[in-house]
Formats: C-alpha cells, structure tokens, sequence
C-alpha cells in the first residue's frame, strides 16, 4: 500500500478567526447548527373532536399552525380558576395541548367561544357559527424550567395545577431518560418535581379526583435500549407532591382513570397483539393489590386508552386493524366488548392519535395530520427554527439528511433521498446537484464549491460497493470524481483543514477502519490507514485547527451495536475516548465547531423521552443533539423530544433563526405507523391464555 506524503499530518494553525460559544458576542459573532430528524417536516398536526354518539361533523380545535397534538378538555371548574381568561358565560370548549411554535415546546390552553357547538349540544348546534372567537393562553414553557428548551407530554389540569411532562433536567447518568413529571401552580409558577430523583415517569393521567396520578414509570428497572415497548409499570401517587408512591401494575402503560379505583392501560401480549387491560385497585392511604384483566381482545392492536369517569360503559382507543395501514380512534364497550368506529369514514387515509374525552364524555378528542396522507396542503418547512440553548447559536432541523455548511457558512449541502442537494444557508435556491444515493457531505475548505460524499447502500457490509466521490457543485454541469478505489464501504469523508487530505472510513480490511487519501487526486496519489482493529471505526471529523480526527467506535464492544465517541491524532497518536452514553448506547455523527473547542453530536444519552406508539414513525425514537466540549466534558442537550434526531453539523455564521419554507407546495404526512407495530400474530396463538387470564398482584 502506498503511503501518503507527511504534508498531510501537519499540525495546522488554521483558517478563519472565530470566537468559542462563550465568548461570542453581539456583531458578527455566533454560529449555526443544523440536523437531520427522519420525516418530521411531513407532521403538520392539529387537534380534531367528533361526538362519540358517531353523528357529527369533525371538527378541528386548534389554529392551523405549527404541530399541535396530545389534548386534554378540562373541566369547567379548573378552567374558573385561571385568571387569564375573559369572564364570558359563552364558551363552546376549553383546550388544553402541547404545541411546537416558536422554536419550542409550550403548554397552551384555548378557549374557543361562539365558532363550536357546546360539548354535549344536539346535532342541530353542530355546524360552525360565524363570529368566532379563539383565547390562547401560554401555560407553561421555557419560562417554567429556566429557560430551557423542554417536551412536555399528555398535560391535565387540576384545579389551578398543571401536571405534565418535561425533560429539562438532567437525569445526572448517561443512557438515563429525563422523563418526569412536574406540577406548576399556574398563578403564582411555583414548580414542585413529582417524579423522585433516579426514576423516569410517561404519560401522567390524573384520577378524576385529583387526588392520584398515574404513569408508566421505569423505575428502578432503567431503560433496556426497547424503542417499541418500553417495558415500563404503572405507579400510583399522591398528586399534591408525588409522596405515596406505589407500583400497581407490573408491564403496562399509557395510564387512564375510569375513576378513582379503576384503571386502564395497554401493552404488548405474548400473542404479539397490542391491547388494552383494566386494573381494580384499592386507594386509601395507599394502593396495596390490583386485579388486571384484558380487555381488548386478539385479533386488533388496541392502544393509548382513555377512560371516561362519567360513562363507564365505554373507553376510547386508537386502534391498528390488519388490513389497514393507518391507526384509527374508535370506541370500546366494555360491557357488550364491540368496537365502535369513528375516524375510519371521517378520514380513513390518515393516522390519528392519541384519544381524549370531554368532562361530559360526549366528545372525543384527538389529533392528525392536516390534510389526509398524500395531499398538498400547503408549504412544507425546508429549515425549521429550533429554539437553542447556547447563547448567540442558531439552530435548525432540516428536511434532509447529512447538512454540512460552506467553509464561510454561506451555503448547505444535503442529502434528500436519493440525491444530493445545495442551498443557500437562509434555504433560498435550492438545487439537485446528484441524483444517485449518497450520505453524508462535506465541502472543501480550500476549493470553493467543492462538496464531498459517499455514494452507495447506506446501513451496508464491508464488502458493499461505496466510494468516495467528490463534486464542484459551482461548475456548469457538476460531475461527480470517484476518489477511493475498490468499492468496499468507503465512506464519510472529512477534509483536513488545509485542504490537502480527506479521512474516511473503508471496509477494505473486512472491518471498517479509518483512511487518509489525498483530497484531489484520491487513493491513486496514496493511501494511510489511521485505525486498525477488528472493530468499526466510522463517521469521522476533521477538527478545523487540523490537530484531532473525531469519529464513532464500537472497539470496546465490536458488533455489539454501542458506539463511543473518540478522537485521535492524524498521524495516528492521541488515541482517547470523548463521551460514553452508558454500556450499551451510542453516540455518533461527530462535528467540531469553528474554533475546535466543541463538538456537536447526536446520541442516546437521555434515553427516550415519551412511549414510542404515542408517536408516528421513527426507527430510533431517542437520539438527541447534544454539544460537548471537545475534551468530552460539560454536556448540553439541545433538542428534546421522541423524535430521532441526527447528522449534525456547525457553521462558521449565524443564520437568523426563522422557519424556512420550501419554495414550492409539497406532499405534507407523508409518514408511516410505526414500523414494529405488526399486524399479524405469526404463530403465537398458543400464548393467549397467558397475556389473557386474570392477575391478581399484593404490594
């Protein structure tokens, strides 16, 4: 093998004066980070009621922007309690839900006044009146935890309490969710923490007393690395301040009250059919047996139950019919155990989630997409403004994959299946610059316009056909140049800062290692191999002072699925590893800021951060962004969600941080149900009886 000329192992005092995230100020200082989210830019979601009697209009309940989802109608009697709101007799609903707008997570409660029916009114009320009037009112956001971007999930009020979900602060141990629930007394915004320290609690339901909250809870279990089940139980506490903490209910989820002795909850059967099962159970001091008993029958995946404390002869439930490639929201007598349908002849081509009932049970709430699956509604967001916690950095996901921003942080490469693309860095003038798949990207810090990848089967072996290409995307026809040789997984290119070499990775060995080639010639002017081992070594950095090379390693647990972040010196010294997220986690896609002095990274560290079914699609529903100093300390969590987050990159330049969208209409909700909700029970009918009998549990 040819070696490489030392030029490319000079240590190099590089390139364009920047200021580290501390020190940036106001001017021209700052920076932008930019990441990938698999399919979040399709979801446009509202929340949608129709009348459980079946005989309604549907009817949409929030405003048509931004992504609005997990509802909740509280009673009229909390809602008295909040001063925020105009003293009228005349309103048609009150709403409680979760919204992403303005760059973050937030708490909203609507009134709707004159446009609705009344909950509960005859079917004559029900078409939309004219003169409507719509009061939002923000409670809770980043004000609530310090500023701090957070995700909230399943919000309840009670009385002048919010109870909800956050994941704001750190659990304190990697691969640990930060899942818990919180309190806030909404008129003085007094935050009281009801999940204890070590625990990771979803999907809080309230009792209909207010005096018990219940979730799915890991408890002392911790986070195995499931992203369908999460093999989470249900724990009971005091609502007022989370003492009297019991487990009732061993392997369940998604919680909800028929009243203050009874409970549903859903989970996975041994027969492999999702379903929903009732708990008995004794409240006094504290809870000390349950009966559980199934509910639902095989046959139909039945999930995120919601129990009505007024008419208990019915639940409400999103369902997964085989045969059907969307989930539905239909009803469930319990009594009679039929099932009634409801969105399936509203809206049979879309997902709908997550049911909640009205305080009359005469309404079932939910939310879906706007717009049925495969219709153009409206504009679909090219960048999208995420707020950031790092002081003068902007922060966007994009619909793509793999951005990387120009050397003067001008423009973004990316990659949109199957191609690779260019646009400006305020998401103006976007252009195919390569119609082959390809993954990852890279530009050139010396030859403007020129943009590295790798083309090929992503997720591949070894031995697979993947090369190294570079393209001039400035030139009047770009025309890709094969820079490795040889086929065998050559991949995820980084230039060194003088623009002299490129590393990358290659399975040419039989195990994925790291290369050195020449940047404009490739393989043929010489080759270096940086890492050797039977292990893989992968999505590889160049820091951009040219003194470290950072890159993902499964070395301490080769094919054992964990990936560690290390860094190494491009002449092969230094060898030392970044960041851990725990034994069996996986930090990847490695990106040093401007001044070396940061790396942006996307990895399990926090866990996951909802129940994975109470979301669409997402293969990994627990990767984050995340910032770490370069020697691996001081970690700062970016996004929070249940969203799978990734490829992340940093540019020189700060971009105003505004929602872009794509210059022409596109297809919005083009997404898909969860790809390990199956709708077959292959041959497990045997197990029926286990997953079906009665259960009878002392604590």
């Amino acid at each position: 093998m040819k070696s490489i000329q030392i030029t490319c192992f000079i240590i190099f005092n590089f390139l364009i004066p920047s200021l580290s995230l501390s020190e940036a100020a106001a001017g021209d200082g700052g920076a932008s980070i930019a990441f990938a989210t698999v399919g979040r830019t399709s979801y446009a979601f509202d929340i949608y009621a129709l009348s459980t009697s079946g005989n309604s209009k549907e009817i949409r309940l929030t405003d048509g922007k931004s992504v609005n989802f997990n509802g909740y109608f509280p009673s009229p009697s909390s809602v008295s309690m909040l001063p925020t709101l105009p003293d009228r007799s005349d309103a048609a609903a009150y709403l409680v839900y979760v919204t992403e707008r303005n760059g973050g997570s937030e708490i909203f409660l609507d009134a709707l006044y004159g446009a609705l029916p009344r909950l509960g009114r005859s079917r004559s009320m029900l078409e939309v009146e004219t003169g409507s009037a719509r009061v939002q009112t923000l409670i809770a956001g980043d004000e609530v935890s310090g500023g701090q971007v957070s995700m909230k999930d399943k919000p309840s009020l009670v009385g002048n309490h919010l109870i909800y979900v956050s994941t704001h602060e750190n659990s304190g141990k990697p691969r640990t969710s930060w899942t818990a629930v919180y309190s806030t007394h909404l008129p003085t915004r007094s935050t009281r923490r009801l999940t204890p320290r070590g625990a990771a609690d979803f999907s809080p339901a309230v009792s209909p007393s207010g005096v018990w909250t219940a979730v799915a809870s890991y408890g002392e279990t911790g986070w195995t690395g499931d992203v369908a089940e999460l093999g989470t139980d249900i724990y009971v506490f005091l609502t007022r301040d989370g003492s009297n903490r019991v487990k009732i209910v061993e392997h369940g989820g998604w919680p909800s009250w028929g009243d203050d002795s009874t409970l549903y909850f859903h989970r996975k059967c041994d027969d492999g059919w999702w379903s929903v099962f009732r708990a008995t159970i004794d409240t006094g001091l504290g809870v000390d047996s349950v009966v559980t008993q199934r509910v639902t029958p095989p046959g139909i995946h039945a999930f995120t139950p919601e129990a009505s404390a007024l008419n208990k002869s019915f639940i409400a439930v999103a369902t997964r019919r085989p045969g059907s490639e969307y989930r539905h929201i239909e009803l469930y007598d319990v009594v009679s155990k039929r099932f009634t349908p409801l969105t399936q002849s509203v809206n049979p081509n879309a997902h709908h989630y997550n049911p909640f009932l009205s305080p009359d049970s005469t309404w079932v709430g939910y939310h879906r997409c706007r717009g049925a699956s495969g219709d153009a509604n409206g504009s679909k967001l090219v960048l999208e403004n995420i707020r950031s916690p790092l002081p003068h950095t902007s922060l966007f996901r994009i619909d793509g994959s793999y951005p990387s921003y120009s050397p003067d942080g001008s423009r973004i490469a990316f990659v949109k299946s199957p191609g690779l693309f260019v646009m400006n860095s305020d998401g103006s003038g976007v252009r195919e610059i390569f119609s082959q798949t390809a993954f990852a990207t890279a530009w050139d810090w010396k030859r403007n316009g020129v943009v590295y990848t790798s083309t090929g089967p992503t997720f591949a072996a070894e031995s697979t056909e993947v090369d190294v290409i570079s393209i001039n995307v400035d030139d009047d026809h770009p025309s890709p140049k094969q820079l490795s040789r040889g086929g065998a997984n050559n991949a995820f290119p980084s230039p060194s800062p003088d623009g002299k070499c490129i590393v990358f990775r290659s399975g040419r060995s039989g195990h994925k290692n790291l290369y050195i080639m020449d940047a404009l010639e490739g393989e043929p002017a010489g080759l270096h191999r940086l890492t050797n081992g039977p292990w893989t070594d992968t999505m590889c950095n160049w820091s951009p002072d040219g003194d470290w090379i950072a890159f993902a390693s499964d070395r301490e647990n080769p094919g054992g699925g964990s990936f560690e972040l290390f860094k190494i010196h491009p002449n092969g010294t230094g060898l030392r590893k970044v960041l851990q997220s725990g034994l069996a986690g996986r930090t990847n896609h490695p990106w040093f800021s401007h001044d070396s002095k940061y790396i942006v990274l996307t990895s399990d560290y926090a866990g996951v951060s909802a129940e994975p079914i109470s979301y669409p699609h997402q293969y990994q529903p627990y990767g984050d962004i995340f910032v770490i100093k370069a020697d691996g300390s001081g970690i700062r969590r970016l996004t929070h969600n249940s969203y799978e987050d990734g490829t992340p990159s940093w540019s020189p330049k700060y971009t105003i941080p505004d929602d872009v969208e794509w210059p022409e209409r596109v297809s919005k909700c083009s997404f898909d149900d969860c790809h390990w909700l199956q709708i077959s029970n292959g041959n497990n009918e045997h197990k029926l009886v286990q997953c079906g009998h009665i259960q009878k549990h002392k604590h």
